[in-house]
């Protein structure tokens, strides 16, 4: 079991902390029996629900998928070499601080073109030295890019502006070695959620954290990999949601309430018929100013009854 102070090492949009006490309210009965031994997360995102769950629940085993290659390539570097990129960003951040401002900015662009200069010629297949560098450059964008978002064009590279931080903390070193105790359990796969079938069984719990479906055309955060989630993946995930719970899976997932701006769209009521729904509250931005945020209700569907 890991270590109770891991936590995300990155900043993530459409991150989960905040709904962390509503999650484990409602796990199911034999999780808290410790009778559901392996976890899986097909979207693994920033990781609060892994890092929460994993800490909290006795998993002999987690399997953690996604189709971020950068994203899948930092977690790999802080399971395996954490040391390694650790010391990376700690000579990154006291370059990076030491500049003014103009030098600060300078840095961050000589960085993000060297990044995506790179892409190229990175194996992200095949675990090797360079993998470190980039994790840690990954990481560095992540920490000082504007409002930590993850986002890039149609030929994969990160295109995110500067963001003006007084002194941002880039090197969280406690924080990656809680991270990289709490992986010991953990296979970190590079794919699509379908390709986690095979390791969900009647002995597995599931928790989906899809690109939400936006409420709007402003509050789109689905560019999260080239490719767009649209509502015609929202139908596959749930045939594919449909089939684990063929398998006798325990299965929970998020997503955003489209009735909070339409009382008539029933999207996820329809798509989800016969599994039990769940509307909590969050605190989204909900229009294009995301300096404006107000609650909001999100889904949470289950296919067994809450502990």
């Amino acid at each position: 079991m890991a270590t109770p102070t891991a936590r995300p090492f990155l900043k993530w949009a459409g991150g989960k902390a905040q709904l962390l006490d509503a999650f484990t309210a409602r796990v199911p009965r034999e999780l808290t029996e410790g009778t559901l031994p392996v976890f899986v997360e097909p979207f693994m995102g920033g990781g609060a629900v892994y890092f929460h769950f994993n800490s909290t629940f006795a998993f002999r085993e987690c399997h953690l998928f996604d189709i971020n290659e950068d994203l899948v390539l930092a977690y790999t570097v802080v399971k395996n070499n954490v040391s390694s990129l650790i010391e990376y960003l700690r000579d990154v951040e006291d370059e990076f601080l030491a500049k003014d401002d103009s030098g600060r900015k300078d840095y961050y662009y000589t960085i993000r073109d060297a990044f995506n200069r790179e892409r190229e010629e990175i194996d992200f297949t095949r675990y090797g030295d360079a993998w470190v560098e980039r994790a840690g450059r990954f990481i560095f964008l992540n920490r000082t890019c504007f409002n930590g978002l993850y986002r890039v064009n149609s030929r994969g590279g990160f295109n995110v502006p500067f963001g003006r931080y007084k002194t941002p903390k880039i090197l969280h070193e406690k924080v990656l070695s809680a991270d990289s105790l709490a992986f010991r359990n953990t296979t970190i796969h590079l794919g699509d959620f379908m390709q986690a079938e095979p390791y969900i069984a009647e002995d597995t719990f599931v928790y989906f954290d899809p690109p939400y479906r936006p409420l709007n055309r402003t509050s789109s955060f689905t560019q999260y990999s080239k490719n767009r989630f649209s509502d015609e993946e929202q139908r596959r995930l749930a045939e594919f949601y449909a089939r684990c719970d063929a398998k006798g899976a325990r299965l929970m997932l998020s997503n955003s309430d489209p009735r909070n701006v339409d009382p008539d769209d029933t999207f996820f009521d329809d798509l989800y018929a016969g599994y039990r729904i769940d509307r909590v509250p969050a605190r989204r931005a909900i229009n294009c100013d995301g300096t404006k945020r107000g609650e909001v209700h999100e889904i949470i569907v289950m296919n067994y009854p809450p502990a």
